[in-house]
């Protein structure tokens, strides 16, 4: 049982520090990104495991692991609040061309992020040319250009 629990612990507190750290950790994964999701990953796997090496210890992990994914998503459907804390909804960090800093500092991206999704999605060079930029919950830049007459 104190698999469980050491499993059921872990995951709260990666779910908590991954929603603390900002949506582009989830939404833009780097190379530096997937080496501290890795290390991260090995950090906690003697937390879980401790010394029980069994194959019934670890399938009685990832069972734990996958299950409180399922109970959570299911929980988030029916509990509107739950899901706006765990997903954020999505925050327009440029409007009418102009940057909005302080909704830029709070989702962890910068002008150079903005003008990379908009070259990508819109072939756009210039913020002038953006007429909303929003951070989805799931981290991506979605880029809505002025209407060109």
């Amino acid at each position: 049982m104190d698999s469980v629990f050491g499993a059921a612990t872990v995951y709260i507190a990666l779910l908590l520090l991954f929603r603390i750290s900002g949506k582009r950790t989830v939404g833009d994964i780097s190379t530096f990104d997937f080496v501290l999701l890795l290390i991260i990953s090995e950090s906690v796997q003697q937390a879980m495991v401790g010394r029980d090496q069994s194959m019934t210890h670890g399938l009685l992990l990832v069972t734990t692991l996958i299950g409180l994914d399922v109970a959570l998503s299911l929980w988030r459907r029916r509990k509107g609040g739950l899901a706006r804390w765990l997903e954020s909804p999505p925050l327009v960090v440029v409007e009418n061309g102009r940057p909005l800093a302080e909704r830029m500092w709070k989702t962890r991206v910068d002008e150079s992020d903005i003008l990379a999704a908009a070259r990508e999605r819109q072939g756009l060079e210039r913020m002038d040319q953006i007429k909303y930029a929003v951070v989805e919950s799931s981290g991506k830049i979605s880029i809505i250009p002025w209407e060109r007459q």
